[in-house]
């Protein structure tokens, strides 16, 4: 037996061994094997096929060293959607099988899987079958033991006869020496019992929520449009109910015993969401994302790989790699978020097009939902590919939010801005906090300040690794680089001039919380952004502080902007809507509108008519224009018109390929030749190679190619065009240490 093994390694998809004839009947598809990888390597490796006759291509094949489990590890169409990825993605299978499976379960991982296990008390065998009359004649005279055993038969009824030690000494309120007493007269013993990690809901589940008549009404037509369509978008204005149309969706799916993927673009997500399903699915619901152990996330897997008890996954875009059985329904939320795009390491894949081809190979359906849809899903929509869905009435028909433009510009002239914030803004706040509401502000930056400057002779700091400013932290007191993450200590004066007047540039969310702070010394702050959020549960206390009107102010990056509900913010601030728009990035002014849109719509969702500040230098610009209307066809219009005329998305497929070098005049050479090796059969298809906004980075030069390839042009075909330029290009022995990065379809 002749077995291709899939090994987390980015160099050839698979490798070939031999299984020894004792291991032969161990050996399945999907099973983790131990092989031999170079002269001393041991790695484990899942099985991808089995073939009895070897490849004629190999000389020498090495045996498979041990099986690892018993049973497989994926189940199908799992490695056939990872073969996909790895097509479409311009990756390795085994950067796939990196991305995919939990480090834990392989035998070559550090950080391996271990049960959590915990002692439980049940009868000792002589008196399994309850006869317990000798039992209690055994302790006549300790009314403390009796009282135990008696609570031991009271408490452990339900539990099939056995209760975890701790337990039974909470409820009894009995000491471990009273405990070890009935244990040495053989009438109880203890044993270890494994028990998940996985929270026990321990409530009724209740039945769900009716739909309001548009609700209603939207749920009839997705079902319509899942006749003829595999894909569906749910255009649904912000609080119109997307959530509540779900859970309906998913409560269909699981009566046809399928399960359901419910995608988030953000962790910080989770938590809101979580308890809301947990109330109608209860035990049936998993929660997976990064920030859940190593354990847990083997656990998670393990449930689904046997048909526990998990049917319904909400998760963050990692989970379309987990074991399902037969997926019925994905959802994703959001979907216009480009947290669904992975970034580094390979496979850059984006999980809301993955999900799609994950949902064809189930014959599942798929619901894209957002106010605010991507060009891609919202052009697929109006040529027919997928269903179109329409909710433009909010629950409880409350108004969309009032956006109020303000000139800063003009504000600055007359030198009225005498903070961050304008008149108008600070007069809103004070209003909203007196009547007991509260403020979101929106800034799309974090730490203090972008950087610091000089006074004297405008020198910067930079980081020694990066072609970057380092931004300023305040509150951990350095600088730090948003690219590399290094830290450096402040300086106490410029190295160019000598002078000690080094100032903040610019602001970001940490400076904006220090004024605010100032401006309403007596009102509770935080804020939310990546730096505030690193714990596992800092996101979740973040939120449940504001939801419970502890906090009334809450600043943050793109987070809060992301489909979060807060009953009692009927004020937001957008700080400065330029900086959303002047960035060098075909999407600028979609992301630019989605994030203002998204802030204004977490704003007045219940019955308060809930109003927006924006902060504007240009408030006759288009698209502040458009974002005032809510006006998100007039958006789409005007952006589809100039990808159509420059091809972009979704007129065109978009393939960056950053070259990487120590030597930057190396790296020059080498992307010019490689460049031309490209144009010869791709033509002007190819643009570059440049130098990004960002030239270096961890101490490697950075040359970036972008490739404007036709929408239904074959995957395959320019697979094989690139592999054979790279390997070209390896061949010159001073490119032989490029590095290539393809990102394919880059958000």
């Amino acid at each position: 037996m002749y077995v291709d093994v899939i090994l987390p390694v980015p160099l050839a998809d698979s490798y070939t061994y031999f299984a020894p004839p004792e291991m032969e009947a161990q050996i399945s598809v999907g099973a983790l094997v131990t092989v031999e990888f170079g002269q001393s390597r041991r790695l484990s490796g899942i099985v991808g096929y089995i073939r009895q006759a070897p490849p004629q291509s190999l000389n020498k094949i090495k045996p498979i060293l041990a099986v690892e489990t018993a049973q497989p590890v994926v189940r199908q169409p799992q490695i056939p959607f990872w073969e996909w990825i790895s097509q479409y993605y311009l990756c390795k299978l085994g950067e796939v099988y990196n991305a995919a499976i939990p480090s834990g379960l392989r035998a070559d991982s550090p950080i391996s899987y271990t049960a959590r296990k915990e002692t439980f008390i049940r009868l000792s065998g002589a008196y399994a079958n309850n006869n317990l009359n000798d039992a209690f004649q055994k302790i006549t005279r300790s009314a403390k033991q009796e009282q135990l055993l008696l609570a031991f038969m009271q408490y452990s009824r339900a539990a099939k006869g056995e209760i975890a030690k701790k337990e039974l000494l909470a409820k009894s309120q009995a000491t471990s020496s009273i405990l070890n007493s009935l244990i040495e007269k053989r009438i109880l013993e203890t044993f270890d019992k494994e028990i998940s990690r996985l929270q026990v809901y321990g409530e009724e589940v209740e039945t769900l929520n009716k739909l309001n008549d548009y609700q209603q009404t939207a749920y009839n037509e997705i079902l319509d449009r899942f006749s003829g369509k595999d894909v569906c978008l749910l255009h649904g204005v912000t609080s119109s109910g997307k959530t509540e149309i779900y859970t309906h969706l998913i409560a269909k799916t699981l009566d046809m015993n399928r399960q359901v993927l419910f995608l988030l673009p953000e962790i910080a997500l989770t938590a809101q969401i979580t308890t809301r399903l947990k109330k109608f699915y209860g035990d049936r619901l998993g929660v997976y994302h990064s920030k859940i152990n190593e354990n847990e996330r083997i656990e998670i897997w393990n449930n689904l790989l046997t048909d526990t008890v998990l049917s319904v996954i909400l998760g963050v875009r990692s989970s379309i790699f987990l074991p399902f059985r037969d997926l019925g329904l994905i959802i994703v939320d959001e979907e216009h978020e480009p947290s669904y795009k992975q970034q580094d390491p390979a496979p850059r894949y984006h999980a809301r097009n993955a999900a799609i081809v994950l949902a064809r190979m189930h014959g599942a359906k798929v619901v894209l939902g957002s106010a605010t849809p991507s060009i891609e899903s919202f052009h697929n929509a109006r040529t027919g590919k997928y269903g179109y869905v329409q909710l433009n009435k909010r629950f409880e028909e409350t108004e969309l939010p009032l956006i109020m433009p303000v000139d800063v510009k003009e504000l600055r002239r007359k030198k009225q801005m005498k903070t961050l914030f304008s008149p108008l803004l600070i007069e809103k706040m004070q209003t909203a906090l007196t009547n007991g509401e509260q403020v979101l502000l929106f800034h799309n930056r974090r730490g203090f300040s972008p950087t610091l400057v000089c006074k004297i002779c405008d020198w910067t700091p930079k980081c020694t690794y990066c072609d970057v400013s380092l931004s300023y932290h305040k509150y951990a007191n350095h600088l730090t680089c948003h690219y590399c993450g290094r830290v450096y200590k402040l300086p106490q004066h410029c190295p160019e001039c000598e002078n000690a007047a080094l100032k903040p540039w610019g602001f970001g969310t940490e400076k904006i919380e220090d004024e605010i702070r100032t401006l309403f010394p007596s009102v509770a702050v935080a804020r939310m952004d990546s730096d505030t959020t690193r714990n596992k549960k800092s996101s979740e206390e973040i939120i449940s502080h504001f939801e419970a009107g502890e906090t009334q102010i809450l600043i943050g990056t793109q987070m809060i902007a992301k489909g979060l509900d807060f009953a009692k913010v009927s004020l937001a601030g957008i700080i400065n809507a330029d900086s959303l728009m002047n960035f060098p990035d075909f999407r600028a002014y979609e992301r630019a509108y989605q994030l203002m849109a998204q802030v204004a719509g977490r704003t007045g969702r219940r019955k308060t008519h809930g109003e927006v500040v924006l902060q504007t230098s240009h408030p006759d610009h288009p698209l502040i224009q458009l974002a005032l209307n809510h006006d998100y066809e007039g958006m789409y219009a005007m952006q589809s018109e100039e990808r159509q005329l420059f091809r972009y998305p979704p007129f065109s497929r978009l393939i960056n390929i950053d070259l990487k070098h120590k030597k930057d005049d190396v790296l020059r050479e080498a992307s010019a030749y490689f460049c031309a090796i490209l144009r010869e059969k791709l033509g002007d298809r190819v643009m570059g190679p440049d130098k990004p906004a960002v030239g270096r980075v961890q101490n490697l030069f950075i040359r970036r190619i972008l490739l404007k390839i036709e929408a239904k042009a074959s995957v395959r075909t320019l697979r094989e065009i690139l592999e054979k330029a790279q390997n070209r290009t390896a061949q010159v022995a001073e490119f032989k240490y490029i590095t290539m990065a393809f990102d394919v379809d880059p958000e």
